[in-house]
């Protein structure tokens, strides 16, 4: 009986890539699980500040990952990305700090870093691989990425069950960044274009078909808030801060599982990828949110908010996977990093606003938060829907 053989995508550089993002997610996602709770519960901030420190972030991240997406077009998407991922230990210093502006700080500028390679290394990413092949390679990437996430989230946990000074928890996150930096440098220097595309799909990619996903992407990012809400919603509505690191865990599981089982099947033409994304990625996303707003209004606590948070994770994976992949085919030849700076140039006011929006709902409630984002995602979904036959007329 023969053994079973990686797919021909899976490549040196496409593992180098991955395994970047393996170690990325190692390091920086303990300390965003632990952020929410070093700020809120130690500091003993207000979750509006919470809600800034992550609009200021994220926001202000997406419009950093535009300017390096065009960056990137310039003068090299490799080299950008090397120099954006060897900054984004400035994070791992923010619980080293005893006041709550400086900590913002620090983790603001972390990840502006880490959102000025992103674009960069989707497009090393698209560049290797045929873009047939573009989903299963980007659910590939996902899953790595988000199975250095569950790690850290489980050390995150035994560190809050050990009752571990949160100082060594975020240093020591260091460590992973710089082997993420160092695995990204083994990539070889890359072609300067993407694998051709089939001339089928060139017909497929109209400029209106690229606008419509950005101002659904536009609108989703409305609805985008951090994973360390849930993290506060759960460690507080259970009184137990390890609870809020499992429920990180377990959305981040559930998350990395979808990426790498349902990579490759969530659609290879443009349509399927529509469709999908409307479907699994923010049409799921506003259920979740919607499920854990109804576990606040129904008085259900624990049964209703783990499956929100497993439906978050879900939806967070199909639109890792599925956004990027239909940039990857509708972008313009040759200027990639214009179009995955696009994205997040879509996303930037929606995720200050949503972050923004989602710490001051909070402080009337949580059920007002999560219905907000509900709502908006589900318009986001309904954007793409609406799209769809069009899509799948240019698609026949």
């Amino acid at each position: 009986m023969s053994m079973s053989r990686s797919p021909a995508w899976r490549s040196h550089d496409v593992l180098a890539i991955a395994f970047s993002a393996f170690f990325a997610d190692l390091g920086y996602q303990a300390v965003l699980a632990g952020f929410p709770l070093f700020l809120v519960l130690y500091l003993h901030a207000p979750v509006w500040l919470f809600g800034l420190a992550t609009a200021l972030s994220y926001g202000g991240g997406a419009i950093v990952a535009y300017l390096g997406g065009l960056l990137g077009d310039r003068t090299g998407h490799r080299r950008l990305a090397l120099w954006g991922n060897a900054f984004i230990p400035l994070l791992s210093l923010s619980a080293l700090v005893p006041a709550a502006a400086p900590a913002v700080l620090l983790l603001t500028l972390g990840w502006w870093a880490r959102n000025l390679r992103t674009p960069s290394r989707r497009v090393m990413l698209a560049r290797i691989v045929p873009s047939p092949d573009h989903g299963a390679a980007f659910g590939f990437l996902h899953a790595l990425d988000i199975g250095g996430a569950m790690l850290a989230a489980a050390y995150v946990l035994i560190a809050v069950l050990g009752h571990l000074a949160w100082s060594w928890v975020f240093l020591a996150t260091a460590l992973p960044l710089a082997a993420s930096t160092f695995a990204l440098s083994r990539t070889s220097e890359l072609p300067q274009t993407s694998p051709a595309r089939p001339a089928t799909e060139a017909s497929e990619r109209p400029a209106a078909g690229l606008r419509t996903l950005l101002v659904a992407a536009a609108l989703y990012g409305f609805s985008s808030y951090s994973v360390g809400f849930p993290i506060l919603t759960v460690a507080q509505g259970l009184h137990a801060p390890a609870a809020g690191v499992a429920a990180f865990l377990v959305l981040q599981g559930v998350s990395a599982a979808t990426g790498y089982l349902l990579g490759g099947r969530l659609g290879r033409t443009l349509a399927m990828r529509y469709r999908n994304l409307a479907l699994f990625g923010y049409l799921a996303a506003g259920l979740g949110s919607a499920v854990i707003a109804a576990s606040y209004i129904l008085h259900l606590g624990l049964p209703l908010l783990f499956p929100g948070i497993v439906l978050i994770g879900f939806a967070l994976a199909s639109v890792e996977t599925l956004e990027p992949s239909l940039i990857a085919m509708l972008g313009p030849q040759g200027a990639a990093g214009r179009g995955f700076g696009s994205l997040s140039a879509a996303r930037a006011a929606g995720l200050f606003i949503a972050n923004l929006m989602l710490g001051l709902l909070y402080t009337l409630g949580a059920a007002y938060a999560y219905g907000y984002a509900a709502l908006v995602a589900l318009a986001a979904a309904l954007v793409l829907l609406l799209a769809l036959p069009s899509v799948q007329r240019l698609a026949a």
